[in-house]
This record gives C-alpha cells, structure tokens and sequence, in this order.
C-alpha cells in the first residue's frame, strides 16, 4: 500500500495538534483524514470506517489512549496505531508497544518524525499481506 493511498485517524483533544497533523499529512500526500476530539467519537469512527493508521493522543478527556488502544485493537488486531503524547516516559513507550501499538511520537513532532512512523507502519502491513 502506497502511503498515498493510506487512510487516517486522528484522536487528540487539542485542535492545533489535529490540525498540525492534517496539514503534514497532506503534504505527504494522504488526503483520506478524519479527526476526533475525544475517545467516544475515535472509537466510532474508527469502527464505521477502520482508518488504515490511527495516530492517538494518550491522554484524552473521557478515557485514557492505552485502554482505547485495547479497543482499537479488539475492533482490528491488526490496526496500526501510533501513540503520541506530551510524556514519553519509558514506561508508556513500553506499556504502548506490548498493547500493540505500531509507533510511538512524543508531542512536539516533527513532519519528518510523521513520516518516519508512517513509514513503519506501511511496512509492517506489508509484511502481514
């Protein structure tokens, strides 16, 4: 799958992040974005429409990303998940990749780090087909 062609998610209660995020997104060339404030509408989004990466805030106003990356991933084991967050302690870089996550960015990102973890996660589908 090309990056291009990708579809993505974006769950984070603070607009400018969304926002940021969309606009490196489409200058990657992927055109296919749906954002969500909060846990509730990330989950149904993503169950209608099983986006191909969902980049994750950790903490959000009415739940916590890690257990919403344990519903993700009940929706769709193979779901590519990237967590971001303003805290990157060891222990939730570690805590996020045992419950599956494909990647994980510390806020503030960089374009060149969105690419990267996209990078990773299309290779990591691939290697599943």
């Amino acid at each position: 799958m090309k990056v291009s062609d990708c579809s993505v998610l974006i769950i984070d209660d603070v607009t400018s992040v969304r926002e940021y995020l969309r606009q490196t997104l489409m200058l990657l060339g992927i055109s296919h974005v749906s954002e969500a404030s909060d846990g509730s509408h990330g989950i149904s989004s993503y169950s209608k429409m099983k986006q191909d990466v969902v980049f994750l805030d950790i903490e959000l106003p009415d739940c916590d990303g890690k257990t919403l990356l344990k519903q993700l991933k009940e929706i769709n084991p193979d779901a590519n998940v990237v967590i971001m967050t303003a805290h990157s302690t060891v222990e939730n870089v570690q805590q996020s990749i045992l419950a599956g996550a494909c990647g994980f960015i510390a806020k503030p990102f960089s374009a060149k780090k969105i690419e990267s973890v996209l990078a990773k996660c299309n290779r990591l589908q691939t290697e599943r087909c």
